[in-house]
């Protein structure tokens, strides 16, 4: 954890302009601290590779120093906390990122150690396709905890809190803005469940107010955060896109739900598609395969099987197959049963929310 007097240090760090978050980071690794950057002499400092004169002209400017102990006390007093990037409680994924924040803040009941976190973004003009496919994405994932992060605008982001919360999920709002004011205003009413089921992360100081220019700034913590950035609907231009952007920069995994051709707010998301820089998306259990997330859902505790379960047709398929094996692979479950492999790791999915299956390492599923 940052002393006070390193934290004062870095806040300032955060404020020069032109150095930007990878090149602090490079100089915070090699000069040791934050402090030590503010007192190293300049020739040294120039001597580092990819350190220019224009990053650290206005390193000896008082007033970074200034406002940052102005900034320190506003942390204080209101109770906010941080994170910083050498931090163990800073998100393991935005840590691997190059460009992720020096240090951001945060309030709230957060917990991003060790769980399932996808990001949820989309058109502010949501249709009623849209709103139906993000609750029925949210209810069919919500059995393997996921954390829902998004945007906290208006149309697909507000939802997929609302959503998220509803389900009993934690959901992390993600703001471009400090916290000394909130945007749209007419999304404060959430503020208190969104606290109290997850909780709000900045980068941007109490001073820092809405500006349309954060949002690139505020689209890399979403992408960087997350094990995976769906998108539900956008059009053929939208920071929705930006955001998938960055989570690929990033190597991460991008999903976009399908629409109709002739859909303006489906473009985006079909652009995506066919261009293969996204998955597509059209149930949960898409999502659950390609993340391998069955395979990490832990062990069911032993009970004793329910006589009578509903299944459907193709479901009774699979497990009359499964009761012949000791286990079995997907890829041959699928193959056996005549079902395409995607279907049938719904199917396993939807069985094992039934009690009936279990998945095992390796891809593997057993009768329980």
């Amino acid at each position: 954890m940052l002393s006070e007097n390193e934290l004062r240090y870095t806040l300032a760090l955060q404020r020069i302009p032109n150095l930007g978050d990878a090149s602090a980071k490079k100089l915070i690794h090699i000069i040791g601290s934050a402090e030590g950057i503010f007192k190293e002499k300049k020739h040294r400092l120039l001597k580092i590779d990819g350190i220019g004169a224009h990053k650290i002209k206005d390193l000896r400017e008082a007033e970074f120093l200034d406002q940052a102990e102005e900034e320190l006390q506003f942390l204080k007093t209101q109770g906010i906390s941080f994170s910083y990037f050498q931090d163990t409680s800073y998100p393991t994924r935005l840590k691997h990122c190059l460009d992720g924040p020096i240090l951001f803040f945060h309030k709230g009941n957060i917990d991003l150690q060790q769980k399932h976190i996808v990001s949820i973004v989309g058109t502010r003009n949501i249709t009623a396709y849209g709103r139906s496919f993000c609750t029925q994405l949210i209810e069919e994932l919500a059995p393997l905890k996921p954390v829902i992060v998004s945007g906290f605008a208006y149309g697909v982001d507000i939802e997929a809190h609302k959503m998220a919360m509803d389900c009993g999920l934690q959901t992390i709002a993600c703001l471009a803005h400090g916290f000394e004011q909130i945007y749209p205003k007419t999304h404060k009413k959430y503020m208190k469940m969104v606290e109290e089921n997850g909780g709000f992360i900045t980068e941007f100081w109490s001073c820092d107010a809405f500006d349309r220019t954060n949002f690139l700034k505020r689209n890399r913590i979403i992408a960087g955060i997350s094990e995976a950035t769906v998108v539900i609907e956008s059009a053929e231009k939208g920071g929705s896109l930006v955001t998938a952007d960055i989570a690929n920069s990033y190597n991460r995994e991008v999903f976009a739900v399908p629409g109709r051709a002739t859909d303006l707010q489906s473009q985006g998301c079909n652009n995506l598609i066919k261009s293969q820089q996204a998955h597509l998306l059209t149930q949960a259990a898409d999502l659950v395969y390609m993340l391998g997330w069955a395979l990490e859902a832990p062990t069911p505790k032993p009970r004793q099987t329910q006589l009578f379960v509903d299944l459907t047709t193709d479901e009774n398929k699979i497990h009359q197959f499964l009761k012949t094996r000791e286990k079995e692979g997907l890829d041959l479950i699928a193959l056996e049963c005549k079902l395409p492999t995607h279907q049938t790791a719904s199917l396993l999915l939807q069985l094992e929310l039934k009690g009936v299956v279990r998945p095992l390492p390796g891809k593997m599923f057993e009768v329980i």
